[in-house]
């Protein structure tokens, strides 16, 4: 990892070539917080665009769309955009486009239903990214396909402006980012639990990756306002509704003989699917829940961040409930 990998890569042989960036905030005086991520996959023609703003009335804002991407010079499509201005260190984040505002995020199972529902309203949303910690780099390859091998992730701070239809609010809060490039599936891994959260002085990520056979990658790290730690172990123990989706968890990091224990509480969650034939022509269906999170540790110290929960559905259940 180089400062210079900040910027897009040259585009790899694979059909599926994805890279991308994430960028999570939340700010706890407004009680509000989302994410934004943008994909180019330029040999498939294509890009992949999401904004999800968690609104303090329960009420989420959220536009998806596939832009035609035909390069990868740039993170610039579908009215949003990332850019680097100090590579590792400053980003800039805008979005000037519609949104539909879901008054029931679980509606979201179902997007063209719950589109078609929902009003749309007109978004602006504008960030100045600082970097609280140095990057940390991890490599998610699994036995079932790419997924992400070139991959870091960043806690940062977030400052700017916020308008959806009449409602402007002004942001100050923490959060994560992440980039990756190489080839990409969304069916690669079996389940996968991403969890994160960030303060002022104290942040984490961590990562289970598992696989059809029980086995998992797991990684991680945590900044303790001084020392970024690499994860030597991580424990998820989840606890679900009557949809299998997460409500709350408990996560266990250790790293050099240090331990934090967090206890997770989601404030709202957004399930989002992902559909993809095989070449035998069966439609496999992958389901991503992104729950935001509020976390706490036993000092009394609190975080906020985000659970993604993805799995691969099988007979119409999520593959990782033992996680």
């Amino acid at each position: 990892m180089r400062p210079e990998d900040d910027y897009t890569h040259p585009v790899g042989a694979e059909a599926n070539f994805n890279e991308s960036m994430y960028f999570h905030f939340y700010d706890p005086n407004e009680r509000l917080g989302g994410f934004v991520r943008l994909a180019n996959r330029p040999n498939e023609g294509r890009g992949e665009m999401t904004v999800c703003l968690y609104l303090p009335d329960g009420e989420v804002a959220f536009s998806f769309g596939r832009p035609e991407v035909s390069s990868n010079d740039r993170f610039d499509a579908a009215r949003l955009r990332f850019v680097v201005r100090e590579p590792m260190r400053r980003h800039k984040v805008s979005y000037c486009g519609d949104v539909f505002l879901i008054h029931d995020p679980s509606a979201l199972s179902d997007p063209r239903t719950a589109f078609r529902s929902s009003p749309q309203l007109p978004c602006a949303l504008e960030l100045d990214i600082t970097a609280t910690a140095p990057a940390s780099a991890h490599t998610f390859e699994t036995a079932g396909g790419a997924f992400a091998p070139n991959h870091y992730e960043q806690l940062l701070s977030a400052r700017g402006r916020l308008r959806v239809g009449r409602r402007v609010v002004q942001i100050s809060g923490h959060g994560l980012r992440d980039h990756s490039w190489g080839p990409r599936h969304w069916q690669a891994p079996w389940f996968y639990r991403w969890v994160h959260g960030a303060a002022e002085d104290f942040g984490f990520m961590g990562a289970w990756f598992g696989q059809r056979d029980g086995s998992a990658l797991r990684g991680g790290f945590v900044w303790d306002g001084d020392t970024l730690s690499e994860l030597d172990s991580l424990e998820i123990a989840s606890e679900r509704d009557d949809r299998d989706e997460q409500v709350a968890m408990t996560v266990v990091l250790r790293s050099a003989g240090r331990e934090w224990k967090l206890d997770g509480t989601v404030l709202a969650k957004v399930p989002l699917r992902h559909r993809r034939e095989a070449a035998d022509g069966v439609v496999q269906t992958t389901r991503i829940v992104e729950g935001l999170t509020k976390w706490a540790l036993p000092d009394g110290r609190v975080l906020h961040g985000m659970s993604e929960y993805l799995d691969q559905i099988v007979e119409g259940r999520p593959a990782g409930l033992g996680v």
